[in-house]
């Protein structure tokens, strides 16, 4: 650890002159031996092997066993149609994920691209790449840092490293400090300086103490390559259903040869049966289905201002319990802003300032004139504690350009980090006026008087104590506090030397903070009843963040705040323990984020990760639901992150959350649909089968069924319109089935009506048309067809009637429905296809009897919805 040893250590350990800097033969040597100053990457996927890992899926291993069957049983054309739907599966999963990984690409582009180092006694500008270990590397304002320096001189600089720590304004650096303690943070270490960020103010210089992948951003992109893509609840649901499938076939296959055994029928025709009732349990169209829903919950995300990168973040959004964010510029704004003043023995918010109180008045013209920043509604540039002054001047119109054309400065003392002081002289009408603004501690050392009610009054010790407890209570609430002096010089100020920051009259205080988004509140509180537990995590210090936290309600008490010191005391396994109790971490490093993550992941909950800078891509990726800001954020954690938000809203996450929600019970509807259709047509073939009839259905009925008939009105419940209550429930157990809350029986009960339905009409065309077996058939096709479509209805919700509902509230649904059944007329009345099909002209004595079985899935669940909404409101009662 390089920030408790002294600068002298350093440099011998590097062995570097610091009179000329290292020689071209100790450079060559140094990279010979470390490599170039850059970060390095795995290989990457190939397109090949990434279009092969989108077949590594148990219903895809299905699918293919289907199609070989179907090939087998002299289907080719389902075979053909099973083998498209397996490849525009995988074509749409290898677009998806060639786009993903791109979080490594831009964290290389963060290296600055020149580095201002001293070689052979002389000043160089090289390709940073070229850094070694050991180079003298020299930092001015505006220069980005070009690997990890241990400062060996500072002269009031400051650096900007919001993206890497989290810290709203820039840091103060100081090469002379020793920093004893171990578990210091990032932001803490005062004497170092790290690759990518950006000097703001003064000058340095230092010496490269670790390049390449051994900086703090090479641990980030380290930590970037170890994160593993995990499976999301719905892709494990899914995989578990894919399973049970595969076993009920391989079950029903060898049920059926067993009674055809037993029957004593010929074996090798109830092969074939057996294998038909195979592919028959499997839901063909299921992977295209959730992945189109998915896609086109997408586009309904894009509307909320939430861009989805990786398709299977759009379901696992709505199983979402703990939303962990970043603080600076998710719930904060990333600008300092000035928010109360003290002055004229008052203290308040700073919209209570009154200008024609002369000390309220001299207070904000001290900050706007004692000032290096430039302000407007369009642009700003400088220090951001300045900007916020200049801005806190404007609202009371008093801009900077207009005060300098009264009082012009003549003279200056620029901002010294070891005086915590600035001052500036100003001529006023052939008078002097000397502002100063700095340190409370350092500006009462120098003020003998203070200004109150147009007076100056002397500064006795009862005064100061009352200014210090102002200011202490600003920094009790987190407020980063400034003071403001001032005195009149009839003499040219020049003459006076060091004797300006002397016998100063106080003006006031102003305390400032890095304020919330005004809407977060209410998301975060629409949170809480949502079940979903907001977690806040910032480089800032332990009060600071309280105090943001407080205020926005996600922490009432300093005991739920952990620093990263005290996390790094703990093991995971112990800060798996704890982590129910804490809701606000502060000062932590981005190792402490993934563990943060990885701990509150331990306890069961589906974990979304908000942030915008560097430090937040490995714990974006670590988490199951990465949240990037589209605005502020870096392009490293755009990279890293699931989903993008376009408009930096923390408010929007609680949306697509909703958005979320509502997909996931849509895709749940689709597959309930879909597995009680297959089922239906498993309970006709199986009975008929144990009741040694022939077979009510052929191979390419069922995969007609499957692949278009049941398609259409799957993807119309995939996009029903959203539940207005969905908020009002805690977020669903992501170890819960998709048979939870009453699903696996309404699909059981459903699938054995719609089979018997279709069975029912096969022995009503047998009846009716004793000689004709396709006939029968035709009509059993019908029915499973058409009494599937208006089983769609049912499944728009498990207990609100369909007209409760409205039933043209999902006109893609009817429209589905409408285009199924005309796609069946056509079928059975067109030559052409009848006779690809086997099916035979149904008369209208028959299309009454197919339509009358076929509308009693609908009645039947009518009828049972409305007998349990009387009980439930009869207990009410």
């Amino acid at each position: 650890m390089w920030f408790n040893k002294s600068t002298e250590a350093v440099v011998e350990e590097f062995k570097v002159n610091l009179t000329t800097g290292l020689s071209e033969n100790e450079v060559i040597q140094r990279r010979e031996k470390h490599g170039l100053n850059e970060l390095t990457s795995k290989k990457p996927k190939t397109l090949l092997r990434i279009f092969l890992s989108q077949l590594n899926n148990i219903m895809i291993y299905i699918l293919i066993g289907a199609a070989l069957i179907s090939g087998f049983i002299g289907e080719i054309s389902d075979a053909v149609i099973i083998g498209i739907v397996i490849l525009i599966n995988a074509i749409v999963g290898v677009i998806q994920e060639s786009k993903a990984e791109k979080a490594l690409d831009a964290l290389k582009k963060l290296s600055t691209p020149k580095a201002l180092v001293k070689r052979d006694g002389e000043s160089r500008e090289i390709p940073s790449q070229e850094v070694v270990s050991g180079d003298l590397v020299i930092i001015d304002a505006g220069r980005y840092i070009p690997c990890d320096l241990r400062l060996i001189e500072t002269a009031n600089l400051q650096i900007e490293e919001s993206a890497l720590t989290g810290e709203s304004v820039p840091s103060d650096k100081q090469a002379n400090l020793i920093i004893e303690a171990e578990d210091t943070p990032l932001g803490d270490q005062k004497n170092m300086a790290f690759m990518s960020t950006l000097a703001t103010y003064g000058r340095g210089a230092g010496i490269a103490v670790a390049t390449g992948m051994d900086t703090q951003i090479g641990k980030i992109a380290t930590m970037l390559e170890e994160s593993t893509d995990e499976q999301t609840p719905l892709q494990k649901k899914i995989e578990e259903l894919g399973k049970i499938l595969g076993f009920a076939a391989i079950g029903i296959c060898a049920l059926m040869f067993l009674v055809g055994v037993l029957q004593d029928r010929d074996l090798y025709e109830m092969f074939l049966i057996a294998l038909s009732l195979a592919v028959a349990a499997i839901p063909e169209g299921l992977p295209a289905i959730v992945t189109i829903v998915l896609a086109m919950g997408v586009q309904r995300l894009i509307k909320e201002h939430a861009i989805v990168r990786k398709l299977p973040a759009v379901e696992t959004l709505g199983s979402v319990s703990v939303i962990c964010s970043d603080k600076t510029g998710t719930l904060t704004q990333n600008k300092m802003t000035v928010t109360h003043f003290f002055a004229n023995d008052e203290q308040g918010e700073i919209t209570s300032i009154d200008l024609n109180k002369e000390a309220h008045r001299l207070l904000l013209e001290n900050l706007v004139l004692c000032n290096d920043s430039t302000y407007s509604e369009t642009a700003k540039t400088g220090d951001p504690t300045e900007i916020a002054l200049l801005e806190a001047g404007n609202r009371f119109d008093l801009s900077k350009d207009l005060l300098q054309k009264t009082y012009p400065r003549v003279h200056e003392i620029p901002f010294d980090s070891d005086r915590k002081l600035m001052t500036t002289v100003h001529n006023s009408n052939n008078q002097f006026i000397v502002f100063t603004k700095g340190a409370l501690d350092s500006l009462l050392k120098i003020s003998t008087d203070a200004y109150i009610n147009g007076e100056t009054v002397t500064l006795t010790e009862e005064l100061k104590n009352k200014i210090i407890e102002a200011s202490n209570q600003m920094s009790d609430d987190a407020l980063r506090v400034l003071g403001a002096a001032y005195k009149s010089l009839a003499a040219d100020p020049s003459k006076e030397g060091d004797k300006i920051e002397e016998n100063l009259t106080f003006i006031g205080l102003v305390g400032m903070i890095d304020p919330p988004r005004l809407e977060v509140k209410d998301s975060i509180a629409l949170c809480k009843k949502a079940g979903i537990k907001t977690v806040m995590i910032t480089g800032d210090h332990k009060n600071t963040a309280f105090a943001i936290a407080n205020e926005l309600g996600i922490s009432n008490n300093i005991e739920e705040v952990m620093s990263g010191s005290e996390l790094d005391k703990l093991t995971q396994d112990q800060l798996n323990d704890k982590i129910e109790g804490l809701s606000v971490f502060a000062r932590v490093s981005p190792e402490h984020k993934v563990t943060i993550v990885k701990a509150i992941r331990s306890r069961g909950n589906i974990v979304s990760m908000t942030g915008d800078g560097v430090n937040d891509a490995p714990s974006l990726k670590a988490a199951d639901i990465g949240v990037a800001m589209g605005i502020t954020g870096t392009d490293v954690a755009k990279g890293a992150a699931d989903i993008v938000l376009t408009d930096d809203n923390f408010s929007t996450i609680v949306s697509a959350i909703k958005e979320g929600r509502n997909i996931f019970n849509n895709i749940k509807k689709s597959i309930i649909f879909l597995l009680s259709c297959n089922l239906g047509e498993v309970v006709a073939l199986f009975l008929a089968i144990l009741l040694g009839w022939a077979s009510p259905l052929r191979p390419i009925h069922i995969l007609w069924v499957n692949l278009v008939t049941d398609t259409l009105p799957a993807l119309s419940l995939g996009v029903d319109s959203g539940d207005p209550t969905v908020m009002d429930k805690k977020p669903r157990d992501p170890k819960a089935t998709l048979f939870a809350e009453g699903a696996g029986l309404r699909l059981i009960l459903n699938g054995a009506l719609i089979g018997i339905l279709t069975l029912t009409a096969f022995v009503i065309g047998n009846n009716l048309y004793p000689d004709s077996l396709m006939h029968a058939q035709t009509m059993a096709f019908v029915v499973l067809s058409i009494s599937q479509l208006f089983h769609s209805l049912n499944m728009r919700h498990p207990d609100k009637s369909i007209f409760q509902l409205g039933v043209f509230t999902n006109k893609n649904l009817v429209y589905s429905i409408l285009l199924g059944i005309l796609l069946q007329v056509i079928v059975i009345t067109v030559p052409a296809l009848a006779s690809v099909f086997k099916v035979y002209p149904l008369t209208i004595r028959d299309w009454a009897f197919v339509l009358l079985l076929s509308v009693m899935p609908l009645v039947i669940n009518e009828i049972i919805k409305a007998i349990r909404r009387n009980n439930i409101s009869g207990k009410t009662v």
